[in-house]
């Protein structure tokens, strides 16, 4: 049985996980790491008190590498749900991940069509100069742009050093109104409003023509078979992954 330890416990997204790993058949759900309830308020608490192989973090940004570092340097295998790393963040992960021999894997986006809609925008790619992204999220996600937006970006770039073929110049009358620019000149923008749980539209533009790739999320539920992927694959493989295309080629 794999030993499961939930950070983030009594959030939406915990709450989903734990209800996941008690009901997989070689899952086991060893602690519950959270602020509030029952549970361990800390993952160093946690560890002291239970034995548990991997610990599967959905927190806050804020905390997010923080929880990945004491992870790493104490041999836990972790798997990330939680956005808002930084490149630098994810960097220094990767290197600790390898240097310690330490599993970590870290998704922006755990839901199988939410991966497949990163992967055939990186395909589009190839074929058009002009893209850009909108996102639209509750209003409770505190980061943005989210990190599907930028892993997706990141993705898009490696087929391309610019999307912006053919744009003159621009002038914004409103601060922000062209959205941000990510990898590549891409332009991302983000919505947070009740009523949007999580999606994301891509969309490509040449002559005569739009191109448009999106995925809606509209349960928790949607995540959780790709959660239990990941943490099967950092049980099995011991190795550094971000993103969860990279377990789906």
């Amino acid at each position: 049985m794999i030993k499961v330890a939930v950070c983030g416990a009594y959030g939406k997204m915990g709450q989903e996980v734990c209800l996941a790993v008690e009901n997989a058949g070689d899952m086991e759900l060893a602690a519950k790491i959270d602020i509030q309830g029952d549970a361990y308020r800390t993952i160093e608490e946690a560890k002291k008190s239970v034995d548990f192989d991997v610990l599967v973090d959905f927190t806050q940004p804020k905390s997010i590498y923080e929880n990945a570092l004491y992870c790493l340097n104490n041999g836990i295998k972790v798997v990330i749900g939680t956005t808002g790393l930084k490149d630098d963040e994810i960097a220094n992960l990767k290197s600790l991940s390898e240097k310690n021999m330490t599993g970590c894997l870290i998704a922006p986006n755990f839901s199988t069509g939410a991966v497949l809609m990163m992967m055939f925008s990186q395909m589009a790619s190839k074929y058009f100069d002009n893209a850009e992204i909108i996102e639209l999220h509750h209003n409770q996600k505190k980061d943005a742009p989210s990190g599907t937006a930028i892993k997706t970006a990141l993705m898009m770039s490696q087929a391309k050093e610019s999307f912006k073929k053919g744009n003159c110049p621009e002038t914004e009358t409103v601060k922000g109104s062209r959205g941000g620019t990510s990898y590549s000149d891409i332009q991302i923008h983000s919505v947070r409003m009740p009523g949007f749980m999580a999606s994301q539209e891509v969309i490509f533009g040449s002559a005569g023509q739009t191109f448009k790739i999106r995925h809606d999320s509209t349960d928790r539920k949607c995540y959780m078979d790709g959660v239990l992927l990941a943490v099967r694959h950092v049980i099995k493989e011991n190795d550094f992954v971000y993103g969860l295309e990279n377990l789906l080629k």
